[in-house]
């Protein structure tokens, strides 16, 4: 089983324990079959949770931080768990569409899980968790962000080979989350009276 840990800066900072607990009860995919493969990125973010929270929950607006989508239509719901959405990708990656279902979306635990149902593509049974926790260390500033995700590993293709695709696009899409979010975070901020 390939496993992406999470980066050893990080292991050391005050959100370890915390960081272990979120991967231990959302991250843990110990029920894989020989045929997949998972992977855990974390991103830290100098943004207060609300916020990040905000662009994450938007089942039905993922381009509002996923470099990758084109367009979403939402085929079946309104943005809430079972709802579907057909999302269009930019060209130049090896796909044109994708179909995801909402599975969990939790507004108080801040957990968002999604399946992709179909699409041209080669994430087959590509489940997705994405959690927000407050850093740790009093900062209600900055927000850690864990998506994990088991996929099939396509006959043609290693696990290693599968996995490294997947992280690249789900570490391209926590880096734009973080910078969008950072942005809007320093335009809402009130500077320090004179």
């Amino acid at each position: 089983m390939y496993h992406n840990p999470i980066p050893s800066h990080q292991e050391s900072n005050q959100n370890s324990k915390a960081l272990l607990k979120m991967m231990s009860q959302y991250h843990a995919h110990d029920d894989l079959f020989p045929n997949q493969c998972t992977s855990s990125l974390v991103q830290e973010i100098d943004a207060p949770l609300s916020l990040v929270w905000s662009l994450v929950r938007q089942f039905d607006n993922p381009q509002a931080y996923k470099l990758f989508i084109k367009n979403c239509t939402m085929t079946a719901g309104d943005g809430g768990i079972g709802s579907v959405r057909e999302v269009m990708v930019v060209s130049g990656l090896p796909a044109e569409t994708s179909r995801e279902r909402l599975d969990k979306l939790d507004d108080d635990l801040h957990v968002m899980e999604f399946s992709i149902i179909g699409g041209d593509h080669r994430l087959v049974n590509y489940q997705s968790t994405t959690t927000l926790h407050e850093d740790d260390g009093g900062r209600s500033d900055q927000t850690v962000v864990i998506e994990s995700y088991v996929v099939d590993i396509p006959p043609d293709s290693s696990e290693m080979d599968t996995c490294l695709f997947a992280d690249t696009i789900v570490a391209c899409n926590l880096r734009s989350l973080a910078k969008i979010s950072e942005k809007m975070a320093r335009k809402v901020q009130v500077p320090p009276a004179a």
